[in-house]
Protein backbone atom coordinates (compact mmCIF):
# COMPACT_ATOMS: atom_id res chain seq x y z
CA UNK A 1 0.00 0.00 0.00
CA UNK A 2 1.31 3.42 -0.98
CA UNK A 3 2.35 5.76 1.83
CA UNK A 4 0.27 8.48 0.19
CA UNK A 5 -3.32 9.21 1.10
CA UNK A 6 -5.65 11.03 -1.27
CA UNK A 7 -9.18 12.41 -1.29
CA UNK A 8 -11.81 12.31 -4.00
CA UNK A 9 -14.62 14.82 -3.61
CA UNK A 10 -17.74 13.61 -5.34
CA UNK A 11 -19.47 10.30 -5.89
CA UNK A 12 -20.76 10.46 -9.45
CA UNK A 13 -19.24 8.59 -12.41
CA UNK A 14 -16.07 10.74 -12.31
CA UNK A 15 -15.49 10.33 -8.58
CA UNK A 16 -16.24 6.61 -8.44
CA UNK A 17 -14.14 5.84 -11.52
CA UNK A 18 -11.22 7.81 -10.09
CA UNK A 19 -11.61 5.86 -6.84
CA UNK A 20 -11.54 2.55 -8.71
CA UNK A 21 -8.25 3.50 -10.36
CA UNK A 22 -6.50 5.03 -7.35
CA UNK A 23 -7.50 2.31 -4.90
CA UNK A 24 -6.58 -0.38 -7.42
CA UNK A 25 -3.16 1.30 -7.62
CA UNK A 26 -2.84 0.74 -3.85
CA UNK A 27 -3.25 4.42 -2.98
CA UNK A 28 -5.21 5.03 0.21
CA UNK A 29 -8.38 6.65 -1.07
CA UNK A 30 -11.17 8.45 0.77
CA UNK A 31 -14.28 9.37 -1.21
CA UNK A 32 -16.38 12.22 0.15
CA UNK A 33 -19.83 11.29 -1.12
CA UNK A 34 -21.56 14.61 -0.45
CA UNK A 35 -25.25 15.19 0.06
CA UNK A 36 -26.27 13.23 -3.05
CA UNK A 37 -24.30 9.96 -3.12
CA UNK A 38 -24.17 8.70 -6.67
CA UNK A 39 -24.67 12.13 -8.20
CA UNK A 40 -27.22 13.11 -10.83
CA UNK A 41 -27.62 9.57 -12.18
CA UNK A 42 -29.47 8.59 -9.02
CA UNK A 43 -32.33 10.80 -10.22
CA UNK A 44 -32.63 9.06 -13.60
CA UNK A 45 -34.47 5.89 -14.45
CA UNK A 46 -33.19 3.54 -17.17
CA UNK A 47 -29.82 4.29 -18.80
CA UNK A 48 -29.38 2.78 -22.25
CA UNK A 49 -26.26 4.56 -23.52
CA UNK A 50 -23.67 3.46 -20.96
CA UNK A 51 -21.41 0.82 -22.57
CA UNK A 52 -21.62 -2.74 -21.32
CA UNK A 53 -25.35 -2.92 -20.55
CA UNK A 54 -27.07 -4.26 -23.65
CA UNK A 55 -30.53 -4.08 -22.12
CA UNK A 56 -29.93 -0.90 -20.12
CA UNK A 57 -29.50 -0.34 -16.40
CA UNK A 58 -31.22 1.84 -13.84
CA UNK A 59 -29.26 4.91 -12.82
CA UNK A 60 -29.14 4.14 -9.07
CA UNK A 61 -28.07 0.56 -9.80
CA UNK A 62 -25.23 1.70 -12.06
CA UNK A 63 -23.92 4.05 -9.39
CA UNK A 64 -24.21 1.40 -6.68
CA UNK A 65 -22.20 -0.96 -8.90
CA UNK A 66 -19.49 1.68 -9.31
CA UNK A 67 -19.39 2.30 -5.58
CA UNK A 68 -19.15 -1.42 -4.83
CA UNK A 69 -16.31 -1.79 -7.33
CA UNK A 70 -14.33 1.05 -5.72
CA UNK A 71 -14.92 -0.38 -2.24
CA UNK A 72 -13.80 -3.79 -3.45
CA UNK A 73 -10.37 -2.34 -4.23
CA UNK A 74 -10.13 -0.59 -0.89
CA UNK A 75 -11.65 2.87 -1.33
CA UNK A 76 -13.26 4.25 1.82
CA UNK A 77 -16.64 5.94 1.44
CA UNK A 78 -17.36 8.90 3.72
CA UNK A 79 -20.94 10.13 3.74
CA UNK A 80 -19.83 13.68 4.43
CA UNK A 81 -20.07 16.97 2.56
CA UNK A 82 -16.85 18.94 2.12
CA UNK A 83 -17.01 22.49 3.44
CA UNK A 84 -13.55 23.70 2.49
CA UNK A 85 -10.06 22.75 1.31
CA UNK A 86 -6.92 24.45 2.59
CA UNK A 87 -3.35 24.16 1.36
CA UNK A 88 -1.22 23.57 4.45
CA UNK A 89 1.99 22.70 2.59
CA UNK A 90 2.75 23.75 -0.97
CA UNK A 91 6.14 22.40 -2.09
CA UNK A 92 5.42 18.79 -1.15
CA UNK A 93 1.65 19.26 -1.15
CA UNK A 94 -0.51 18.66 1.87
CA UNK A 95 -4.19 19.57 2.05
CA UNK A 96 -6.69 19.90 4.87
CA UNK A 97 -10.31 19.05 4.11
CA UNK A 98 -13.01 20.20 6.51
CA UNK A 99 -16.48 18.73 6.84
CA UNK A 100 -19.16 19.14 9.47
CA UNK A 101 -17.88 15.90 10.99
CA UNK A 102 -14.19 16.77 11.26
CA UNK A 103 -10.89 17.54 9.52
CA UNK A 104 -8.68 15.33 7.35
CA UNK A 105 -5.26 15.67 5.70
CA UNK A 106 -4.26 14.39 2.26
CA UNK A 107 -1.34 14.42 -0.16
CA UNK A 108 -3.51 15.07 -3.23
CA UNK A 109 -7.13 15.75 -4.10
CA UNK A 110 -9.40 15.04 -7.05
CA UNK A 111 -12.37 17.40 -7.27
CA UNK A 112 -15.20 15.54 -8.99
CA UNK A 113 -18.15 17.28 -7.33
CA UNK A 114 -20.17 17.60 -10.52
CA UNK A 115 -22.81 20.15 -11.38
CA UNK A 116 -26.44 20.59 -10.41
CA UNK A 117 -29.10 21.21 -13.03
CA UNK A 118 -31.14 24.34 -12.55
CA UNK A 119 -34.77 23.53 -11.96
CA UNK A 120 -37.85 25.69 -12.24
CA UNK A 121 -38.38 26.15 -8.52
CA UNK A 122 -41.84 24.59 -8.43
CA UNK A 123 -43.23 22.96 -5.28
CA UNK A 124 -42.31 19.28 -4.96
CA UNK A 125 -40.66 19.29 -8.40
CA UNK A 126 -37.85 16.94 -7.34
CA UNK A 127 -40.48 14.26 -6.83
CA UNK A 128 -41.03 14.15 -10.60
CA UNK A 129 -37.39 14.12 -11.71
CA UNK A 130 -37.04 11.10 -13.96
CA UNK A 131 -40.81 10.61 -13.93
CA UNK A 132 -41.81 13.02 -16.65
CA UNK A 133 -39.46 15.84 -15.61
CA UNK A 134 -35.93 15.80 -17.02
CA UNK A 135 -32.77 17.83 -17.48
CA UNK A 136 -30.94 15.73 -20.09
CA UNK A 137 -32.40 15.14 -23.55
CA UNK A 138 -29.65 12.79 -24.70
CA UNK A 139 -30.16 10.71 -21.55
CA UNK A 140 -33.94 10.44 -21.55
CA UNK A 141 -35.28 11.54 -24.93
CA UNK A 142 -35.51 7.98 -26.23
CA UNK A 143 -38.32 7.21 -23.80
CA UNK A 144 -40.62 9.70 -25.54
CA UNK A 145 -40.77 8.14 -28.97
CA UNK A 146 -44.10 8.98 -30.58
CA UNK A 147 -45.17 11.34 -27.78
CA UNK A 148 -45.65 15.08 -27.27
CA UNK A 149 -43.24 16.82 -24.93
CA UNK A 150 -41.93 20.30 -24.09
CA UNK A 151 -38.62 22.06 -23.46
CA UNK A 152 -38.17 25.10 -21.21
CA UNK A 153 -35.39 27.54 -22.10
CA UNK A 154 -34.21 30.14 -24.55
CA UNK A 155 -30.50 29.51 -25.05
CA UNK A 156 -28.46 27.31 -27.35
CA UNK A 157 -28.93 24.32 -25.05
CA UNK A 158 -32.72 24.62 -25.25
CA UNK A 159 -32.65 24.86 -29.06
CA UNK A 160 -30.24 21.95 -29.34
CA UNK A 161 -32.31 19.77 -27.00
CA UNK A 162 -35.56 20.65 -28.75
CA UNK A 163 -34.09 19.71 -32.13
CA UNK A 164 -32.63 16.51 -30.72
CA UNK A 165 -35.91 15.50 -29.13
CA UNK A 166 -37.75 15.73 -32.47
CA UNK A 167 -35.91 12.54 -33.41
CA UNK A 168 -38.28 10.77 -31.02
CA UNK A 169 -41.25 12.98 -30.18
CA UNK A 170 -44.08 13.79 -32.58
CA UNK A 171 -44.15 17.35 -31.25
CA UNK A 172 -41.91 19.51 -29.07
CA UNK A 173 -43.21 22.72 -27.48
CA UNK A 174 -40.53 25.30 -26.69
CA UNK A 175 -41.57 27.35 -23.66
CA UNK A 176 -39.85 30.66 -22.93
CA UNK A 177 -40.62 33.75 -20.87
CA UNK A 178 -40.32 36.17 -23.83
CA UNK A 179 -39.85 36.23 -27.58
CA UNK A 180 -36.23 37.27 -27.16
CA UNK A 181 -33.85 34.31 -27.09
CA UNK A 182 -30.26 34.07 -25.92
CA UNK A 183 -29.58 31.35 -28.46
CA UNK A 184 -27.26 32.06 -31.36
CA UNK A 185 -28.97 32.94 -34.65
CA UNK A 186 -28.03 29.69 -36.33
CA UNK A 187 -29.41 27.57 -33.47
CA UNK A 188 -32.59 29.66 -33.24
CA UNK A 189 -33.17 29.52 -37.00
CA UNK A 190 -32.66 25.77 -36.99
CA UNK A 191 -35.28 25.32 -34.28
CA UNK A 192 -37.75 27.64 -36.02
CA UNK A 193 -37.33 25.72 -39.26
CA UNK A 194 -38.13 22.39 -37.59
CA UNK A 195 -41.79 21.58 -38.30
CA UNK A 196 -42.05 19.48 -35.13
CA UNK A 197 -41.18 22.42 -32.85
CA UNK A 198 -43.83 24.92 -31.76
CA UNK A 199 -42.67 28.06 -29.94
CA UNK A 200 -44.68 29.23 -26.93
CA UNK A 201 -43.20 32.63 -25.98
CA UNK A 202 -44.32 34.78 -23.05
CA UNK A 203 -45.12 31.68 -20.99
CA UNK A 204 -43.81 30.09 -17.86
CA UNK A 205 -44.57 26.74 -16.25
CA UNK A 206 -46.47 27.46 -13.05
CA UNK A 207 -47.27 23.88 -11.99
CA UNK A 208 -47.43 20.25 -13.04
CA UNK A 209 -50.59 18.38 -14.00
CA UNK A 210 -50.88 15.04 -12.22
CA UNK A 211 -53.57 12.59 -13.35
CA UNK A 212 -55.82 10.46 -11.15
CA UNK A 213 -53.26 7.61 -11.31
CA UNK A 214 -50.62 9.93 -9.84
CA UNK A 215 -48.69 10.18 -13.11
CA UNK A 216 -47.21 13.28 -14.74
CA UNK A 217 -49.55 14.31 -17.55
CA UNK A 218 -48.71 17.90 -18.42
CA UNK A 219 -48.04 21.42 -17.17
CA UNK A 220 -49.98 24.56 -16.37
CA UNK A 221 -48.73 27.50 -18.41
CA UNK A 222 -49.08 31.08 -17.23
CA UNK A 223 -49.06 33.72 -19.94
CA UNK A 224 -46.87 36.58 -18.72
CA UNK A 225 -48.76 39.15 -20.80
CA UNK A 226 -52.31 38.26 -19.82
CA UNK A 227 -51.75 36.20 -16.63
CA UNK A 228 -54.13 33.63 -18.10
CA UNK A 229 -53.41 30.00 -17.27
CA UNK A 230 -53.85 27.10 -19.67
CA UNK A 231 -53.21 23.38 -19.52
CA UNK A 232 -50.61 21.87 -21.84
CA UNK A 233 -51.07 18.13 -22.04
CA UNK A 234 -47.66 16.54 -22.61
CA UNK A 235 -45.95 13.38 -21.43
CA UNK A 236 -42.53 14.84 -20.67
CA UNK A 237 -40.94 18.15 -19.74
CA UNK A 238 -37.25 18.90 -20.31
CA UNK A 239 -35.64 21.87 -18.57
CA UNK A 240 -32.67 23.44 -20.35
CA UNK A 241 -31.91 26.54 -18.31
CA UNK A 242 -28.35 25.67 -17.37
CA UNK A 243 -26.33 23.95 -14.65
CA UNK A 244 -24.49 25.23 -11.58
CA UNK A 245 -21.09 23.62 -10.96
CA UNK A 246 -20.66 22.49 -7.36
CA UNK A 247 -17.61 24.55 -6.46
CA UNK A 248 -18.58 26.60 -3.39
CA UNK A 249 -16.20 24.68 -1.13
CA UNK A 250 -13.12 25.68 -3.19
CA UNK A 251 -13.82 29.41 -3.28
CA UNK A 252 -11.02 30.11 -0.79
CA UNK A 253 -8.50 28.48 -3.13
CA UNK A 254 -9.22 30.92 -5.97
CA UNK A 255 -8.99 28.17 -8.59
CA UNK A 256 -9.48 29.46 -12.14
CA UNK A 257 -13.03 29.21 -13.45
CA UNK A 258 -14.63 29.99 -16.78
CA UNK A 259 -17.30 32.64 -17.27
CA UNK A 260 -20.03 30.22 -16.14
CA UNK A 261 -18.18 29.05 -13.04
CA UNK A 262 -16.75 25.69 -14.12
CA UNK A 263 -13.25 24.81 -12.96
CA UNK A 264 -10.54 24.98 -15.61
CA UNK A 265 -8.10 22.04 -15.89
CA UNK A 266 -4.75 22.39 -17.62
CA UNK A 267 -6.18 20.81 -20.78
CA UNK A 268 -8.25 23.97 -21.28
CA UNK A 269 -5.36 26.35 -20.72
CA UNK A 270 -3.19 27.65 -23.55
CA UNK A 271 -0.06 25.44 -23.73
CA UNK A 272 2.28 28.36 -23.06
CA UNK A 273 0.36 29.24 -19.87
CA UNK A 274 0.18 25.78 -18.31
CA UNK A 275 1.74 25.23 -14.90
CA UNK A 276 1.55 21.43 -14.94
CA UNK A 277 2.16 18.68 -17.52
CA UNK A 278 -0.93 16.81 -16.29
CA UNK A 279 -4.06 17.45 -18.35
CA UNK A 280 -6.50 17.17 -15.44
CA UNK A 281 -4.40 19.18 -13.00
CA UNK A 282 -5.67 22.46 -11.61
CA UNK A 283 -3.51 25.54 -11.11
CA UNK A 284 -2.62 24.27 -7.62
CA UNK A 285 -0.03 21.53 -7.40
CA UNK A 286 -1.66 18.34 -6.15
CA UNK A 287 -5.28 19.22 -6.97
CA UNK A 288 -6.95 17.63 -9.99
CA UNK A 289 -10.42 18.12 -11.48
CA UNK A 290 -12.70 15.71 -13.33
CA UNK A 291 -16.22 15.36 -14.65
CA UNK A 292 -19.09 17.82 -14.78
CA UNK A 293 -17.42 20.24 -12.37
CA UNK A 294 -15.23 21.22 -15.34
CA UNK A 295 -17.23 19.95 -18.34
CA UNK A 296 -19.98 22.33 -19.41
CA UNK A 297 -20.36 20.81 -22.86
CA UNK A 298 -20.73 17.01 -22.94
CA UNK A 299 -22.10 16.29 -19.44
CA UNK A 300 -22.49 12.56 -20.02
CA UNK A 301 -21.89 9.70 -17.59
CA UNK A 302 -19.36 8.08 -19.91
CA UNK A 303 -17.34 11.28 -20.43
CA UNK A 304 -17.34 11.94 -16.68
CA UNK A 305 -16.10 8.40 -16.05
CA UNK A 306 -13.36 8.93 -18.63
CA UNK A 307 -12.37 12.15 -16.88
CA UNK A 308 -12.19 10.30 -13.56
CA UNK A 309 -9.88 7.72 -15.11
CA UNK A 310 -7.58 10.42 -16.50
CA UNK A 311 -7.48 12.33 -13.22
CA UNK A 312 -6.59 9.18 -11.29
CA UNK A 313 -3.75 8.32 -13.68
CA UNK A 314 -2.48 11.90 -13.56
CA UNK A 315 -2.61 11.88 -9.77
CA UNK A 316 -0.73 8.57 -9.55
CA UNK A 317 2.03 9.85 -11.84
CA UNK A 318 2.16 13.11 -9.92
CA UNK A 319 2.71 11.25 -6.63
CA UNK A 320 5.44 9.16 -8.26
CA UNK A 321 7.20 12.36 -9.32
CA UNK A 322 7.45 13.76 -5.80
Amino acid sequence: MSEHKIAIIGSGPAGYTAAIYTSRANIKTDVFMGNQPGGQLTTTTEIENFPGFATGIMGPELMQNMENQAVRFGAKMLQEEVQSIDVIQADKPKFRIKTYAGEYEYDAVIIASGATARYLGLPNEEKWVGKGYHTCATCDGFFYRGKEIAVVGGGDSAMEEANFLTKFATKVYLIHRSDQYKASKIMLDRAKANPKIEFLPFNKVSDFIIDDKNNFSGVILENLDTNNKTNLNIEGLFVAIGHNPNTEFVDSLALPKDEIGYLIPQSRVNPEDRVSPFQTASSIKGIFVAGDVEDNYYRQAITAAGDGCKAAIDLERFLESL
